[in-house]
């Protein structure tokens, strides 16, 4: 958006809901019901397959289709996705990492087409597309699990699509560093700051070291690169954070860099408040934290929000209803249209306490910046584990003083007593549920689509992109050639994972610090585990997995890390696992319990999996656990399918858990309670 002088009243941020399910027709027209209500910017959510490089016909994309996005699998889908939506004309936000440059191709070939439809010229289209793609893939090996390749190839494409925007869509951020994330992974404010500009600076370190990009336009570079960040509900300490957040990229653009223009170093950025923070126990709490939240981003002109999306009320219960969006969407307009909030300069400049608090933030990043450059930058402060492990270790640290009260939980951990909601008066209706026959039906389209195309066309193309990867060639026009071919979404991150290889990152877990709770508690459920394995003769042993696509480990990290301190031996291997892939490992490690994580939506069809499999390896008398945001009917499905024990968000006392956990290795081995 573009600013204003001082003295003009400033103008709304762009407003967008995060929004795609289902199917591109589906996720088609709620983008124009939401247009029609006012929204003035697409956030496009794609599903897990999309994200992570595979087909709808996948084995790992089994229950994973449209469940927490929008499936694309090629240029036919991403034409229907924005079917008489003018993409010269909107502002589209893509939440994609590792496939962020086939997005982009796509979008750019849909926005080519239409040029073509109305006889506009295609340069000038290009030059005037507005929007961003994610294409954060550091915070990805941190915390939110949807990479493919290694980091040194997904730089690479970084800098391939960073150097290819500023030729042809100079109006388009190629990257949006992402610290969104890394707060729900546990980062504090220090380190959100810390991480993220030092993501920025591999970026640019990477981007100005490919010489793709001549020195006279670094700092068209520099001004394309935004950001994308999380509020908390401690919403001064997260204005300041903004504030420090700002004046830190001024810095480094400025003494790093040597970018003189004081427009190209404006730290620019777009947010979500937090939806990890939203509460699944008395869900009508979660409205006023959206809006304190939403102050947090607005509240500082000096380092206002330029885009924001808000979640809904209710996501901390399932998928939101249109309605909901509405409500989050009326948030943003009720404050932007009615406050006078606007009509003000910054209310806090010259404020020493905010300064004071900025100053501390500041002296944080700094030191923590500082740490990881001294590491060999993030890249390698990733590969190594150091940054993984401090996240866990800080969000083991939050969940010890929740579960010990010292944070303050309204509805969770104080204030629990309640009325029955009217907001949940329709039960399972009160969010959107996804037909189990879209993925059958996504499914047979793209096999359909596979079958029409020029097959000879494909294979020259992905000739051609396996070839490129292998050169220094930029990647970008290899990749528009792929999408205008007819290539799948597979097909293209296939071609460049036999080039590049794909990635595993670092748990964290082994070498996060424990997360210093003692008391009786903790050791009367050490004793009872200890004690326990005496009875069977072994020390008990749980395998934690991942089944599926669903890369948010935080929840399956942080019961590793518990387990581990109440005695367990803890078979943990990271995410993107296959049901027979957690089938095998439970049964050469001879297990006593598995936990399975899902958050995805996939657990009707990814759990069963998991036990029936069991069953057939001879291993079925080994119970199987699930937690995960899943509703109650759907937990009391998985109950009936053989599952031992369901927890949700509610259950938020990890320790209690970690007793219920015994408690089952015990019934199942016919050991009293």
């Amino acid at each position: 958006m573009p600013y204003p002088t001082d003295r003009e009243r400033d103008r709304p941020w762009v407003m967008r809901t995060y929004a795609g399910h289902s199917s591109a027709a589906a996720s088609n027209a709620l983008y124009r019901r939401n247009l029609a209500k006012g929204q003035t910017g697409l956030s496009v959510a794609f599903d897990l397959p999309t994200q992570t490089g595979y087909d709808s016909d996948h084995e790992l994309a089994r229950g994973e289709v449209g469940k927490v996005g929008v499936p694309v699998g090629h240029l036919g889908d991403m034409r229907q996705l924005f079917e008489g939506i003018p993409l010269h004309e909107a502002n589209t936000s893509m939440t994609i990492n590792a496939t962020a440059m086939w997005l982009l191709a796509l979008y750019v070939t849909v926005a080519e087409e239409q040029a073509a439809e109305r006889g506009a010229d295609r340069n000038e289209v290009l030059a005037g597309l507005a929007g961003t793609t994610q294409n954060d893939i550091i915070k990805e090996y941190l915390s939110r699990g949807t990479y493919v390749f290694p980091p040194g190839p997904s730089l690479r494409l970084i800098t391939d699509m960073v150097a290819w925007t500023v030729r042809h869509a100079p109006r388009w951020n190629p990257i949006n560093i992402c610290s969104y994330h890394l707060q729900e992974a546990g980062a504090t404010p220090t380190q959100e700051v810390a991480y993220a500009l030092c993501t920025a600076i591999a970026v640019l370190d990477a981007v100005f070291g490919s010489g793709q990009v001549p020195e006279e336009r670094r700092g068209e570079v520099v001004a394309r690169i935004s950001f994308f960040v999380n509020a908390g509900v401690r919403f001064v300490e997260e204005m300041c954070k903004m504030r420090a957040f700002a004046a830190l990229w001024d810095e480094i653009t400025r003494e790093r860099y040597g970018i003189e223009n004081p427009k190209h170093r404006r730290f620019r950025y777009g947010v979500q408040v937090n939806s990890l923070g939203l509460t699944e126990a008395q869900p009508e709490n979660n409205v006023q934290r959206i809006v304190l939240e939403m102050l947090a981003v607005t509240l500082s002109r000096g380092a206002r929000a330029r885009a924001i999306q808000l979640p809904a009320w209710n996501e901390a219960l399932g998928l939101p209803r249109p309605w909901d969006q509405q409500w989050a969407l009326r948030m943003q307009q009720v404050l932007a249209y009615e406050t006078d909030l606007l009509e003000y300069e910054d209310l806090f400049d010259g404020s020493p306490v905010v300064q004071a608090k900025v100053d501390e933030i500041l002296a944080g990043a700094r030191a923590e910046i500082d740490r990881v450059q001294a590491m060999g930058g993030a890249v390698a402060a990733v590969e190594s584990g150091y940054m993984k492990s401090r996240l866990v270790a800080s969000l083991a640290e939050k969940r010890r003083r929740i579960e010990a009260g010292e944070d303050v939980i309204v509805g969770v951990n104080r204030f629990t007593s309640t009325e029955p909601s009217p907001l949940q008066a329709e039960g399972a209706n009160a969010i959107e549920t996804v037909d189990p026959a879209v993925e059958a039906r996504a499914v047979e389209a793209i096999r359909e689509w596979r079958e029409r195309r020029d097959g000879a066309a494909v294979d020259a193309a992905l000739r051609d992109l396996r070839d490129a990867a292998k050169t220094d060639a930029n990647l970008m026009e290899a990749t528009l050639a792929c999408a205008r071919a007819g290539v799948t979404t597979g097909e293209w991150a296939g071609a460049l994972r036999e080039v590049f290889g794909e990635y595993r990152a670092p748990t964290g877990v082994s070498a996060a610090a424990a997360a210093g709770e003692a008391g009786a508690e903790l050791g009367r459920v050490r004793e009872k585990v200890r004690a326990t394995g005496e009875e069977l003769g072994e020390r008990l042993r749980m395998l934690v997995g991942k089944p599926g696509l669903d890369g948010h480990s935080n929840g399956a990290e942080q019961v590793a890390v518990r387990a581990r301190d109440v005695g367990f031996e803890v078979v943990y291997q990271g995410i993107r696992l296959t049901p027979a892939q957690i089938v095998a490992a439970a049964v050469q490690e001879g297990v006593h319990v598995v936990g399975l994580s899902v958050l995805s939506g996939s657990h009707l069809e990814v759990v069963p999996a998991v036990v029936d499999g069991l069953r057939a390896a001879g291993a079925g008398d080994v119970p199987v656990i699930v937690g995960g945001i899943i509703p109650p009917e759907d937990a009391a499905r998985l109950r009936e399918r053989g599952v031992a024990r369901v927890f949700t968000p509610k259950d938020y006392a990890l320790t209690d858990i970690m007793s219920e956990i015994v408690d089952v290795i015990r019934e199942a081995n016919g050991l009293g309670r």
